[in-house]
């Protein structure tokens, strides 16, 4: 509510990517990114409260989180909730795990999943976040020698491309580290600053890059 009130629009990562290509954002962007780790329930309840508020958001989804299923009869409701009222869908991606675990090959098994997703909910996604497990692998390494244009995809969350390189033009801040924020300014961390968003918009950044997580967030306890 504070950034809505500083004057921040509230966009998609796959909005994002538009308005950049056409030098129409406004003064002040927010690109509003949800990670879906471990509860499709807790992001359908994120999607509620910017529902209310009238905002968008980009949620990334696991296709094989041991977490959580979502084809479950109650995930699957869930993710319908959120591509029914308006928020962009993407795929949280873990080819490099899979690659490993599997034995297959990661482009591999990014078509397949791109597909997997596509057919579930009925949609076209647009671009892919590398999701950083427990494995000691790094997802993001699957794009050190692939684009997401090559299969047929707008972007990857943290590309360097003339396209998006969302996180190397914006002050980005994330509650990745579960107990507290951290930022990087222009792809570069700002040691020490643990400033929630609330604090961070005072500073008026042109743009923000927000990525939180559904899962960090409760009504009444962590567990619920």
């Amino acid at each position: 509510m504070v950034a809505l009130n500083k004057g921040y629009h509230f966009i998609t990562c796959e909005e994002y990517a538009n308005k950049k290509a056409n030098s129409v954002l406004p003064k002040r962007t927010l690109v509003n990114r949800v990670d879906i780790d471990f509860s499709c329930q807790k992001a359908k309840r994120l999607a509620e409260i910017f529902n209310r508020l009238r905002v968008k958001g980009s949620f990334f989804v696991r296709l094989h989180a041991p977490e959580y299923n979502p084809f479950s009869f109650e995930n699957y409701n869930a993710l319908k909730y959120l591509r029914d009222t308006g928020h962009e869908i993407g795929y949280h991606s873990e080819v490099i795990d899979e690659a490993a675990i599997w034995d297959e090959e990661a482009v591999e098994c990014l078509k397949r999943d791109i597909e997997v997703l596509n057919a579930m909910l009925g949609i076209q996604i647009k671009g892919v976040a590398s999701h950083g497990g427990m494995t000691g692998l790094n997802n993001l390494d699957f794009w050190k020698n692939n684009k997401a244009s090559d299969f047929g995809l707008v972007y990857e969350a943290y590309e360097k491309s003339s396209t998006f390189n969302l996180f190397d033009e914006s002050f980005y801040i994330s509650d990745s580290e579960w107990t507290r924020w951290k930022c990087y300014n222009r792809g570069i961390l700002v040691e020490g600053d643990r400033r929630s968003l609330e604090e961070h918009v005072q500073d008026r950044h042109a743009l923000i890059y927000l990525l939180i997580h559904s899962d960090t967030y409760f009504d009444r306890h962590f567990y619920e």
